[in-house]
């Protein structure tokens, strides 16, 4: 009689605590209050038919002029035809931007730099005529 009492206890039990877990699945889902942060080394955006559209990546320190290295951050952005048309790119030494002309282009661009303590814009046309504007 004691043993029968006890399984039926036992069974009275793991019925409810299934009902709870059953339960817990069915519960509304809500935001979070603050969002996880993604951590990675690189991140790669892809269209619809897999080519990688944007990408930001940590490239491995460079040697500079002056003998010090340096890590780069680079984000690009990148045509349906593959060609990177605006980049960002900042290390400790220089920061810049640079937007190239359309695909079938091979001088088209437009660069904005800042080096140590100067900046410059360099302007370039198809045609070969160039402007450098600095301070």
């Amino acid at each position: 009689m004691r043993t029968s009492r006890f399984l039926i206890v036992l069974t009275v039990l793991n019925a409810f605590l299934l009902a709870v877990l059953l339960l817990q699945q069915f519960r509304p889902a809500f935001a979070e209050n603050r969002p996880p942060v993604l951590r990675g080394s690189g991140l790669q955006i892809v269209d619809a038919q897999g080519r990688i559209r944007a990408s930001i990546s940590v490239l491995a320190p460079a040697t500079t002029n002056s003998g010090e290295q340096s890590e780069t951050v680079l984000l690009r952005l990148i045509t349906e035809r593959g060609r990177p048309t605006v980049k960002i790119g900042a290390s400790e030494p220089t920061s810049g931007l640079s937007l190239a002309g359309p695909t079938n282009t091979k001088s088209t661009y437009t660069i904005l730099e800042a080096k140590g303590t100067t900046t410059s814009l360099k302007l370039r046309n198809e045609d070969g005529r160039e402007r450098l504007v600095s301070p």
